[in-house]
């Protein structure tokens, strides 16, 4: 289902990874459509971005609008009306994050995690089997095991815990992953992809054990747990590199949370193959856009390390630039809008701003996959 076609001299790798709704040229982005969608955008629009694929999140559509309502429209996909490959993950990261942040919203063991509902309060546990079970029932193409997914200024002794349960968790949801396949009959390209997660926080001992684990459980891709920056907030650039290496060639590296243009040149040259985040949705709904500098020409000419700028559109210098929004959009909205009006619209408060501005961003990072390929 995946094969690298190529390894260039930056240590990028090419690849092409075959799923039920479609083929993925990596390396490759994915917006995330937490609950189901886009926030602002349609599918469509987003398609016309030239953004294939789409993350979402078992936890959030577990509990809104709920597995029933999926079920009856067919399974995820129909729902959202989205006809390309989506990446479910395990909802662990939202789960613990409420629970590290408060112990009475819940705790967790090695059964799995207890937790109350951001919505209603309601109590819910989430097991490994349980994540899994969700996401088949979604029906999504690549799925995401449960993992204990540490804070970034865990002692070495809790990092070691939470490594443990990781790769117990793994185990679990590697035999119920197989129970699902062999009920459901799914062979071949309907089979959904498996992820396993690699936590240790910054201790490398601790990430390569984990990768050997894991990777002896045997999976389709192995993903890097936990937020890529220390708690300081220094990016864990050695970290990353390394934790590549501790991955079989022939599996997918999933860099969970990589973000920034520059992060995503800098992992995909270590040979990560995948990445998602909210950074270009999120930034577009506060006004600050993505451009490339040098427009078309960069690509024309190939530069290996392109570079860009962001750009805030509510500065009041923006109020008189009757300049396009991007020149160089495929966006007929992008290039007939401009500077000046979409400053307007922020100054308004006006949703068309933020669809305008997500639409910059998005297909900012499609392009900016392209020119690093």
């Amino acid at each position: 289902m995946f094969k690298i076609v190529k390894t260039e001299k930056s240590g990028l790798r090419r690849g092409e990874l075959k799923t039920a709704h479609g083929v993925l040229e990596t390396p490759f982005f994915m917006p995330d459509a937490t609950r189901g969608f886009v926030k602002l955008l349609a599918g469509r629009e987003v398609k016309r971005t030239g953004t294939d694929a789409l993350v979402v999140n078992t936890l959030h559509l577990y509990l809104q609008p709920g597995l029933s309502v999926i079920e009856k429209a067919g399974g995820l996909p129909k729902f959202m009306n989205w006809s390309g490959p989506l990446l479910s993950d395990s909802g662990g990261y939202q789960v613990y994050s409420l629970i590290h942040k408060s112990g009475r919203l819940g705790k967790i063991t090695d059964a799995g995690a207890i937790f109350r509902s951001p919505i209603d309060g309601s109590k819910h546990e989430l097991t490994p089997e349980k994540s899994i079970q969700i996401q088949f029932t979604l029906g999504t193409d690549m799925m995401v095991v449960l993992d204990d997914c540490p804070p970034n200024d865990f002692s070495r002794a809790d990092l070691e815990k939470a490594v443990q349960r990781t790769i117990a968790w793994a185990k679990r949801s590697k035999v119920e992953y197989d129970k699902q396949i062999k009920k459901r009959r799914l062979t071949g390209a309907r089979r959904p992809l498996l992820f396993a997660v690699i936590q240790g926080g910054a201790e490398l001992d601790l990430r390569e054990a984990c990768a050997r684990e894991l990777t002896k459980i045997g999976f389709d891709g192995y993903g890097f747990g936990a937020r890529p920056v220390d708690k300081d907030g220094k990016f864990l650039g050695e970290v990353l590199r390394r934790t590549a290496s501790f991955i079989p060639k022939d599996a997918l590296r999933f860099a969970l949370g990589i973000g920034l243009p520059e992060d995503i040149v800098r992992c995909a040259k270590m040979g990560w193959d995948m990445f998602d985040c909210v950074i270009p949705t999120r930034e577009g709904r506060h006004g600050r856009l993505f451009v490339t500098k040098g427009g078309r020409g960069v690509a024309r000419r190939g530069i290996a390390a392109p570079k860009y700028e962001t750009i805030n559109i509510n500065n009041a210098r923006f109020a008189r630039d009757f300049s396009p929004i991007n020149r160089f959009s495929d966006l007929p909205g992008l290039q007939d809008y401009s500077k000046a009006f979409l400053h307007h619209l922020f100054r308004l408060r006006e949703n068309l701003g933020e669809r305008l501005a997500t639409l910059n961003n998005l297909e900012f990072y499609q392009k900016w996959l392209k020119l690093i390929k």
